[in-house]
């Protein structure tokens, strides 16, 4: 966690842990301590206040790195946790913190009661995102001991008592009544299961990784997985030819792009997204399956506005993802439409679908609504609204993947105009 030439910042409360945290990274890699953080919650008044001056004084002659602020109303425990995370992220520097194994048996405690799966139960990660957590294979015991035995002094919190936060009721009355009446090594029964479960998420980690690049697409401000062939069986999530592990995975995986992370998603959400028929709301989010796709999205799509086209030029697609490229050149071009056969006038028009759009393609021999050729080739009806259409007046002179419209004359004409469609 600390290699040479390191530079961590020590995050101190005042409390034993974060104490004794100190004391032991000062003692172990004194070059490495670049300075003290500390976050005043204000929930205590004057002892709050107090527990600065405690640590301010203990960092001399470090750098002292301070916030304040009170936790806004709803979660408390949640909302002081947040302010104190952004606060190290702010520093902009590895930051260290003094979780024990005593916190990583109540947080998978915690959890577990909350419903939470696999990934919840792997508790405190020992480093992420820039936070370091020596000490999380020690106990709180431990290290009351070795401050003892030294005769370094600490602040208690008297908030740590306060049975309000579901916290502190863990730690002072279910952890006790389990070593009690159930398993006198509770502790560490919880925080071995944290580190089977952190392995096992490690693995599936770069497994997900793997095969999220087949399957998720980041496609319009969403994030898009394939629950069809060819890449997958028409069922795979549900039970399908991907196992139910993979498929959770998948869907934490997609939710997470397109939420930005994953509070309040619980067991029930995945299996809604796992079985899903059209469309569920998860927190902050919605979720639709159309034939062989799923989307999740935070927001539906705006309708994009038409573009005028005047060739020859390159024009950015309705949904953003190709450039439609139209030349006017010599009529042996491929996708190719006669413009003597079609009077075509500029400017043109490039536009998404709308409801009513029909055309004659090359190679058929009756008009077709547009969105009967969706339903044939299974386009996913939120890819609809932003289809690219080039159209001149009202009439449609092509469509993505239904190609150019049928307006062949005899003779033809010796000016062509040529469409193409290319990646960006």
């Amino acid at each position: 966690m600390v290699p040479p030439g390191a530079r961590v910042i020590v995050a101190v409360s005042g409390g034993a842990d974060s104490v004794c945290l100190l004391h032991v990274l000062q003692e172990l890699f004194p070059d490495a301590v670049a300075g003290i953080a500390h976050f005043n919650h204000k929930w205590r008044a004057e002892d709050s206040d107090e527990d600065e001056r405690f640590v301010a004084q203990m960092a001399r002659p470090l750098p002292f790195f301070r916030a304040e602020g009170v936790p806004a109303l709803g979660n408390l425990e949640q909302n002081a946790r947040r302010a104190r995370l952004a606060f190290f992220k702010s520093l902009s520097a590895t930051v260290a913190l003094g979780h024990t194994r005593d916190d990583q048996a109540e947080t998978v405690l915690f959890r577990f009661l909350r419903g939470s799966g696999l990934a919840g139960l792997s508790g405190i990660a020992p480093a992420s995102n820039g936070i370091i957590r020596p000490l999380l294979d020690i106990t709180r015991a431990e290290i009351e001991q070795y401050l003892r035995e030294r005769n370094i002094p600490w602040r208690e919190d008297s908030s740590n008592a306060d049975r309000r936060f579901a916290r502190n009721r863990i730690r002072h009355e279910l952890l006790p009544q389990l070593a009690r009446d159930w398993n006198p090594n509770i502790t560490d029964t919880l925080a071995n299961l944290a580190d089977l479960a952190h392995e096992e998420e490690q693995y599936w980690q770069s497994e997900i990784d793997r095969i999220a690049t087949t399957h998720l697409i980041h496609q319009a401000g969403a994030v898009e997985l394939r629950v069809g062939p060819p890449i997958l069986a028409a069922a795979a999530l549900s039970g399908g030819i991907l196992p139910p592990a993979q498929a959770r995975r998948l869907i934490r995986r997609a939710i997470a792009l397109a939420k930005g992370d994953l509070r309040q998603i619980d067991f029930h959400h995945i299996e809604a997204v796992r079985t899903l028929r059209r469309r569920v709301k998860l927190p902050g989010l919605t979720v639709t399956r159309s034939f062989d796709w799923i989307r999740f999205a935070t927001a539906d799509p705006d309708p994009p506005p038409p573009l005028c086209v005047t060739p020859p030029g390159k024009f950015l697609s309705p949904d953003g993802l190709t450039e439609i490229c139209v030349d006017i050149t010599h009529p042996n071009a491929c996708v190719t439409l006669s413009m003597e056969a079609c009077q075509i006038c500029s400017p043109l028009e490039l536009r998404g679908w709308r409801p009513g759009d029909h055309y004659r393609p090359q190679g058929h021999s009756r008009d077709h609504k547009i969105q009967e050729m969706f339903q044939k080739a299974r386009v996913p009806s939120w890819r609809r609204a932003s289809w690219p259409i080039l159209t001149c007046g009202e009439k449609i002179l092509w469509a993505r993947q239904f190609g150019v419209a049928d307006m062949s004359v005899a003779g033809g004409g010796d000016k062509v105009l040529r469409i193409r469609e290319v990646p960006l």
